[in-house]
């Protein structure tokens, strides 16, 4: 497993956007009270070079175009149960049939674009906001949908801890979906190039999202969901590859600390949907993906 790395230099395009980063951090860090008042102001200044160091520290870590290098395991894990994406007419008729209010999506998207490399085909996900106010309210309706279209053969252990304290989706995958709305501003369901987790097949969730370039952004609980609503095929045993949620973030205590990620997998009384830590490797587990057409 491996992900290309480019030699190119930093664009000057690129170097004022960070620019503008940090002079957005110093406003944000102003309006919120972190820095308060003139003395404090000052008291940064006086440590301009421990202050320089630190961000010359973010810099090399976020940056880094080869963490947790050490998180990826040899897997053979794949789609045992079967599972090939379906013809779009039959997912959205599904979704209609699933979910009262969701009508219509751009069906021909597929024969405009190219599929991305990388995708196993086109996937139907309404917008989470055609089922609810927040994202956990969203997430919550479709794992109840997943439980009834299973005759209840479904357990979330993570029941209760649903809302934004535990759940959130990630910046990048906020920003994905930002722009897929507004490219496909009259839909309700949008068409995604997705894959169902056989691309990052042993690795940890954060080295997944690590390798993943820029036009490819994790899936969470909710699109996930879904795709098993239109694929139930997906997890019908206990050795399908289980399913890691990079899109989205999780906090077991509530807390300000993310560190997990939730999934969804198979025991022998159904598909189960629970959370663990984004460091663990498993040669049974895939993060899903979508990827941003171009």
């Amino acid at each position: 497993m491996s992900t290309s790395i480019t030699s190119e230099k930093v664009t000057d395009g690129q170097k004022k956007q960070l620019k503008r980063f940090a002079e957005d951090a110093i406003d944000r860090a102003v309006s919120e009270g972190i820095l308060p008042d003139k003395e404090s102001g000052q008291k940064l200044i006086e440590n301009g070079d421990e202050f320089q160091a630190d961000i010359l520290a973010s810099i090399r870590r976020l940056s880094a175009s080869n963490q947790f290098a050490d998180e990826e395991v040899e897997s053979s894990y794949g789609y045992l149960s079967g599972c090939k994406p379906k013809d779009l007419i039959c997912q959205t008729n599904r979704l209609r049939e699933l979910i009262p209010g969701v009508r219509f999506a751009c069906e021909d998207i597929p024969q405009r674009l190219a599929l991305p490399s990388g995708a196993e085909g086109w996937f139907a996900i309404p917008k989470w906001q055609t089922l609810a106010k927040t994202y956990g309210e969203a997430v919550q309706k479709v794992l109840d949908l997943i439980k009834q279209t299973r005759n209840g053969a479904f357990c979330n252990y993570r029941e209760g801890q649903l809302g934004p304290q535990n759940l959130r989706q990630s910046a990048k995958a906020v920003r994905a979906y930002e722009k897929l709305c507004s490219q496909q501003k009259d839909h309700d369901i949008l068409v995604v190039p997705c894959q169902f987790g056989l691309r990052h097949r042993g690795r940890s969730v954060r080295r997944a999202r690590e390798v993943m370039p820029t036009s490819e952004f994790g899936l969470g609980a909710f699109e996930v969901g879904i795709m098993l609503l239109t694929h139930p095929e997906r997890l019908q045993h206990y050795n399908d590859l289980w399913i890691d949620l990079a899109g989205d973030e999780f906090s077991g205590d509530g807390g300000d600390s993310f560190g997990r990620a939730p999934y969804f997998y198979f025991n022998v009384d159904g598909v189960k949907f629970g959370a663990y830590d984004v460091s663990y490797a498993y040669a049974y587990c895939g993060s899903a993906s979508a990827f941003l057409p171009q």
